[in-house]
């Protein structure tokens, strides 16, 4: 349970700077930070605005009624009209698709933790339907950007006042049943938080080797089906991982004092070779690869032990590999046009223009590959990164876009200070078993083809010596059958 929450004091300030100076009557955003269970704290990082909609639309909207007796009963009195009440008009749904889109582009230790509004201490207490709609609003980010795979079950609402300029802060405990009753006020003060954080940096080498079975033989026959599965039961397998943090194998409550970038390694059990498993079972048509490297940061506090950077690094994994396929997901979706689910037509090029979360890849017949959108890091406060999804297409044009969107934040202008240490992104290879010759053979259908022209090349040129090796044979038994007949008449004489 949170019972007391730390902002920090720079972005914070900024942000009230913010929301002063800009005229507006009423916003609504997102609180992205981290909730410490060990420490019984929330700590803020910063507040990020929701942007106007697709049609230009605010997110939120303070609307007034007024009673102005005196113009009912059509007196000329001058008298100003007085202030009845005031309710906040919030697009939840939005803010929500907001969240979700600005869980991706945060790493390890980093998530949106709450929501925030700007708006009058009169419209915020005196109206029930503003607050109705503020707690739907912290429930509806809760469900499209979850903290962690069990999730919590709290989330912070912050209240920024007007006039007087005043913080509060509520958390929220969220149910089926979410009311007013379920917020609770929390201890809330600004101090040092971004300058306090650990950064732990791990790069994870994987390959899932997941089986493509026969459609009567299960109902999760598409490729992104499959591999959401995959990708859940790796979760699990991940999560007793081992870890080294700078060569020292860790574990229990210790803290890390050092400063710098720790770097850590996760060591997982040597896994049965899935692909040999699969190939005995009668329902597999097929093997799925897929493999690669992940970039992964995390941010921990100091007090944090160092278990729980280990924790958020595995977390910041898992969530990477989630988002490359519902990036993939949501682009595919968008095409409205079916796909022929006879496979025929699928190649290495034609692959990614197909809607791929509709691809059914039990009746493939040849071999494809699928590469998915590469990681990219971005600075953001305090020395700290944040990131983006770039498709192969993409240029970092379209990664300063969506910071600048969806995060509010300025964008630097020298893309050197960027990281991109994904070479080469995660990919997916689908093939058929009549395209396995070899377990554990990665490659493509041209890469196929050729290793079959070098085996033929080989047995060729093993042929065409065969005479060259049989002289040479004979040559050597005439010459030692000469020595030994030399040596005969030698001891004889």
């Amino acid at each position: 349970m949170v019972k007391a929450v730390i902002g920090d004091e720079t972005q914070l300030s900024l942000a009230e700077d913010r929301l002063s100076q800009s005229g507006l009557t009423s916003q609504v955003g997102l609180v992205i930070g981290k909730l410490s269970s060990k420490l019984d704290r929330g700590f803020i990082f910063d507040l990020v605005p929701t942007p106007p909609n697709d049609a230009g639309e605010s997110a939120c909207s303070l609307l007034e009624t007024t009673k102005d007796d005196n113009k009912k009963k059509g007196s000329k009195s001058k008298s100003q009209p007085a202030l009845d009440s005031s309710t906040l008009a919030i697009d939840s749904d939005w803010v929500a698709e907001h969240s979700r889109q600005v869980s991706r582009m945060l790493v390890g230790g980093m998530k949106v933790i709450g929501v925030y509004v700007w708006v009058s201490d009169n419209a915020f207490k005196n109206s029930t339907i503003t607050l109705c709609q503020l707690l739907q609003t912290v429930k509806g980010v809760a469900e499209a950007a979850p903290i962690t795979q069990t999730d919590w079950d709290e989330r912070l609402l912050i209240h920024i006042c007007c006039s007087p300029r005043r913080w509060t802060c509520r958390n929220c405990v969220l149910s089926s049943n979410i009311t007013s009753s379920s917020m609770r006020p929390c201890d809330f003060k600004m101090g040092r938080v971004l300058s306090s954080l650990q950064m732990f940096r791990c790069t994870y080498n994987f390959e899932l080797r997941l089986p493509i079975c026969h459609e009567s033989a299960s109902n999760a026959q598409t490729l992104s089906s499959i591999l959401r599965h995959g990708i859940s039961l790796h979760a699990k397998e991940l999560r007793d991982a081992k870890a080294m943090i700078d060569g020292n194998l860790v574990g229990g409550e210790e803290l890390c004092t050092a400063d710098g970038t720790h770097e850590v390694e996760l060591l997982l059990p040597f896994m049965k070779n899935s692909l040999v498993e699969a190939s005995s079972q009668k329902d597999v048509v097929g093997v799925l690869v897929f493999g690669g490297s992940v970039c992964s940061y995390a941010y921990s506090n100091s007090k944090e032990p160092v278990m729980q950077a280990v924790s958020d690094i595995k977390d910041d994994i898992i969530r990477s590999l989630q988002s490359r396929l519902d990036l993939i997901c949501d682009e595919a979706d968008e095409d409205p046009d079916p796909i022929d689910n006879d496979g025929n037509d699928l190649s290495k090029e034609k692959l990614p223009e197909k809607p791929v979360s509709r691809l059914v890849l039990s009746s493939l017949r040849r071999t494809c590959f699928l590469s998915f959108p590469r990681r990219v890091f971005v600075p953001w406060l305090a020395g700290t990164f944040i990131c983006d999804y770039l498709q192969p297409s993409e240029t970092l044009e379209v990664l300063k876009e969506h910071c600048i969107e969806l995060m509010s934040m300025e964008v630097p202008t020298d893309s050197s200070t960027y990281l991109q240490p994904e070479v080469e992104a995660p990919s997916l290879i689908a093939k058929s078993f009549w395209d396995v010759a070899v377990p554990g053979h990665f490659a493509s259908g041209s890469s196929l083809e050729k290793s079959r022209q070098v085996d033929m090349n080989v047995e060729r040129d093993r042929q065409s010596n065969q005479p060259f090796n049989l002289n040479v044979l004979a040559a050597v038994f005439f010459l030692l059958l000469a020595i030994l007949v030399g040596f005969v008449l030698v001891r004889q004489k």
